[in-house]
């Protein structure tokens, strides 16, 4: 490989050939970010001030184009942004109006943004609604939990949920869609005990459906468990095109997890134990798997065994 060399005025013109390099790109970077761009986000809608006792459907999707005025470090510093922007809809032209239009709101909408980014333009310029009767109906509450456990500890029991049911109101369209409400997540680590508490009901995301109460009581029965083995006679379904079916063995041996309260309680007549003789008709299969159709509600299944089964038939 040749190698380049250079006398001494040589290597000093280089260098500052590469300074003036170098700092015309700073020169052209700081001018670069200190000037002000025009660029475009996606932006979800949260809306606020709704109009009482008048129920609504928007007719377009819930995100909008927004259009910024910022410099480039702004520019800069949203593209590593990880979060969606969120900007908030006044609704109160709606008692007078079916629309919404977002030119009478940059004031509002501008008040959402830092002072060195200015909101242009929202696009589409009018959010069109249309209203329908409000409606109210009671759905159960459902508590949601993702909690880690001393060893040999685990929920023994259906959890508690006060008050049980919420009222929720809306457009009939809406409302009837709704089978349960969720609550946020409870998190808690290392239980080894009943827990009791207060948690929030999930965040609305439909502006047009209101929740009551916005938080229930929720208690959760934690007990000590441990392991039981019961041997369960299997059974056969479909099987009455054939004389006979012969099953080996006849029984199953389960693993479960129950509460050492519930110890006694939990025998093998709690479950049911079945193979499906179709699986060997349609799909012509070697071993029957077996296929647990009955247990405890807080009962954990451990193991099966066997988990296939031979058998013989007699047409």
């Amino acid at each position: 490989m040749p190698v380049l060399n250079l006398n001494k005025t040589q290597r000093r013109k280089l260098s500052i050939f590469a300074k003036c390099v170098i700092f015309s790109f700073l020169a052209w970077a700081l001018f670069a970010v200190s000037s002000n761009y025009v660029y475009t986000i996606k932006a979800s809608m949260q809306y606020v001030n709704a109009p009482d006792n008048r129920a609504f459907h928007p007719l377009q999707s819930d995100t909008v184009n927004v259009r910024l005025e910022a410099n480039g470090w702004q520019l800069l510093f949203s593209s590593f942004q990880s979060t969606a922007e969120v900007i908030q809809v006044d609704l109160s032209g709606l008692r007078s109006r079916n629309w919404v239009v977002f030119a009478n709101q940059l004031g509002f909408i501008n008040r959402q943004f830092p002072a060195n980014k200015r909101v242009i333009s929202v696009s589409p310029d009018t959010l069109y609604f249309d209203f329908s009767k409000q409606t109210e109906r009671k759905v159960p509450v459902k508590a949601l939990h993702r909690l880690q456990f001393q060893k040999q500890y685990d929920i023994i029991d259906e959890l508690r949920v006060s008050p049980e049911f919420v009222t929720i109101t809306g457009p009939l369209d809406d409302v009837v869609q709704i089978e349960q409400w969720e609550t946020d997540t409870i998190r808690a680590s290392n239980v080894n005990g009943d827990l009791h508490t207060v948690v929030h009901l999930k965040h609305n995301q439909r502006a047009n459906i209101s929740v009551y109460p916005t938080a229930v009581e929720v208690d959760i029965p934690v007990g000590e468990v441990t392991e039981k083995i019961l041997e369960v006679p299997l059974k056969v379904e479909n099987g009455n095109q054939f004389s006979s079916v012969k099953l080996l063995p006849g029984k199953v041996r389960l693993t479960v997890m129950v509460s050492l309260r519930d110890f006694t309680k939990v025998t093998a007549g709690a479950f049911e134990a079945v193979v499906n003789m179709d699986d060997w008709v349609e799909d012509d299969i070697k071993n029957l798997p077996v296929i647990i159709t009955k247990k405890p509600e807080y009962c954990k299944m451990i193991r099966v065994e066997p988990q296939n089964i031979d058998f013989f038939v007699r047409r």
